[in-house]
This record gives C-alpha cells, structure tokens and sequence, in this order.
C-alpha cells in the first residue's frame, strides 16, 4: 500500500493492513502536545519503541510513520527473542517549543494511560534528558540517564549493524575480518557514527554522507572518510551500502543505481516496499534484514528494562552475528529472499 498522503478512511485501512492493534492521539494545548501512540502488538509482551518528535508536513504523515515503525518494532521484537510487542510513538515538532521538558512531562501522562501495554524509548529527536522527563508522570519509559534507565542506545544499535557487517562480509566474500572492506553509509548522525568508528577500528574503509556537514566532517577528521553528497551515496563502488538515515532509502528509483555487494544499515525500513527484497536477490545483492541488525538498541533497553542486565543484552548483541548467519543460510537453501525469510520467522515465533 503506497504511503502517500491518505485520507482517515486510508488510514484504518493501512492499520487493518498492518495488523493493528490500537492508535491511540492525544493533543495538549498548554504545551503544544500533539502526540500519537500506535500498539501494534502485545502478544508476546507489552509493546516497546522509541518516542519520534520531528518535522511532519501533516499529521497523516505522522501517524503512517508511528503505523509501520510500531510494525517493524513486533516483529524485530519478535525475531530478537523478546518478550515484548512492538509500538511506537510520535509527537509531532512544529514551530517554536516553549517548554520542551513540560511538554515531555505532559506526554509522559500520555504514556500513562496506556497502563503498561507501551514502553516508551529513545528515537530520533529525542534525548535521555526528555525520557527522564517522560518518567516524572510514568515508569512505562527506558533510555534514562541514569544506570538501570538503559541510557543511549545508539552504541548498542551500531554494535548490532556491525556484527550483521560482519556476517554478510563472511556469507558473501569468505572473509573474516573487515580490513579493507569498504562501506558506504549514508547518514553519520548517532548511530552512524558510532558505527563508522567500530568500522574504522576494524580496518574498514568509508565514504559517508549526511544533510549535516558538522557530521561527515567529524569522521573525515577521525576515521580518514571520504565524504561525498547525499545524493551521490548511492553511485558509490563499495563492497557495504550502508543505510542509517531515514526509513526507505532503498526504491525504485534507487535500487539501480547500487553498486555494492551486501546492504547493511541501521534505517528502520530500510525498503519502500518488500518486494524490492526480491529484486535484490535477483541482483544477487545479499540484504542484511534491517530489523534484524539493527535491534542492538531494542535489545539493551528491554533488558535493561526488564531485568537491569547489561551483560547479557550485550552477548545477545554480539550473537545477532549467528542470527544474521543463519537467514543467509537459510535464504540460500530456499532460493528466497532474507527478508522474507526474516519476516518469516520472525512470524513463526509469533505464532508459537
């Protein structure tokens, strides 16, 4: 179903495509709130997912972005092993914030309703200092600053992407170390520049790009990048094409223009639609399932959240290596696509 602008008939009818759930909007005007939280699932457990506040040019654009993203969080839940569901929440940024903690604290109310069944985190926008304000109002909230809140988990998503890198390296060129290997990744902001520098610790070599010069500078200065325009990232010769901006990155009018080996990225939806998987099976491109890879993050605050251990969301993290290894594998063996195959088992666990 194409995201273009819908109307509210075409929004339900995208929710019942997807699967929902439940929409849930509510609007502050002491603070400006205009806040949307999208439970897509509680199956396996209440539903966890970051908390978006960015630009929107209408609220139907809001709320299909809270839709897909809440999606992609059960089955990324799903597929991790977690017993959590998947949501998403979005408030929309529009002109000047008067109060930005009042208007967190307010949302955080927002959370409180849901009585549980939506755990709210970090995402684009946001900060640990606003989830320490959503907690004044809620305990339904991780990535706060302090040591049992989860904290930042960008290091944690870039960890994951890597150890998917590293997988598809293996899987596809029968190499076990990335010394050389070149990456292209498009987008430097938090999580691509914690993976940058893993990537340049490992001997990797990149070309980056990002709206924000600040940024691609940064690693040009401190991992020896090369840095290209954000509508060149694609024309790249590379072994990696590296998504880790926004969503969709990969599309028809885009798909053709890759000159690389393997797509392994940090964007959520990374594909404008699943069907684009297939095509690049036939253009034998190996695609590293970005719920997959990119659950690093997911993985370190749910179980911070719910058990306060590190550890053991850091050696989950690490092992997404073997995760990742066997969708390959499997992908293979079926004559499929890996993210059909990902989808695939990601379903069979929901299902169980």
């Amino acid at each position: 179903m194409p995201q273009a602008v819908m109307s509210e008939r075409d929004i339900f009818e995208y929710a019942s495509y997807l699967g929902f759930g439940e929409i849930n909007m509510e609007v502050d005007h002491s603070t400006g709130m205009h806040a949307i939280i999208a439970v897509h699932s509680t199956k396996l457990g209440p539903a966890i997912g970051g908390t978006r506040f960015v630009h929107y040019v209408s609220s139907n654009e809001a709320i299909i972005d809270a839709l897909r993203l809440a999606a992609m969080m059960t089955y990324k839940a799903a597929i991790c092993g977690l017993k959590h569901g998947g949501g998403k929440s979005v408030i929309m940024k529009s002109g000047e914030i008067k109060n930005r903690k009042a208007l967190f604290e307010r949302f955080g109310k927002f959370v409180h309703k849901l009585e549980g069944r939506y755990i709210a985190a970090m995402d684009s926008g946001t900060t640990t200092t606003d989830m320490d304000s959503i907690s004044k109002n809620t305990d339904f909230v991780t990535c706060k600053s302090d040591e049992l809140g989860g904290g930042n988990p960008s290091s944690h998503t870039a960890l994951g992407v890597l150890r998917g890198i590293q997988a598809a390296i293996k899987f596809k060129m029968g190499q076990d170390n990335l010394n050389n290997v070149h990456v292209a990744i498009q987008g430097v902001g938090n999580v691509g520049y914690f993976l940058a520098k893993l990537l340049h610790e490992q001997g990797a070599k990149l070309t980056v790009c990002d709206v924000n010069h600040d940024a691609t500078r940064r690693c040009v200065e401190e991992f020896g990048a090369k840095e290209v325009d954000i509508g060149a990232i694609y024309d790249v010769a590379c072994d990696v094409f590296s998504p880790c901006a926004l969503g969709e990155s990969i599309n028809p009018k885009t798909i053709d223009r890759l000159k690389c080996k393997i797509i392994a990225g940090s964007a959520n939806n990374q594909l404008s639609h699943r069907s684009l998987g297939e095509v690049l099976h036939q253009h034998n491109i190996l695609f590293a399932p970005d719920f997959l890879i990119n659950s690093g993050g997911l993985i370190h605050v749910a179980e911070v959240y719910d058990h306060g251990n590190h550890e053991v969301a850091e050696q989950q993290i690490i092992n997404l290596y073997n995760e990742t290894l066997q969708i390959f594998e499997r992908a293979q063996a079926e004559n499929k696509s890996t993210n059909l195959i990902a989808r695939t088992i990601a379903e069979e666990r929901l299902n169980e």
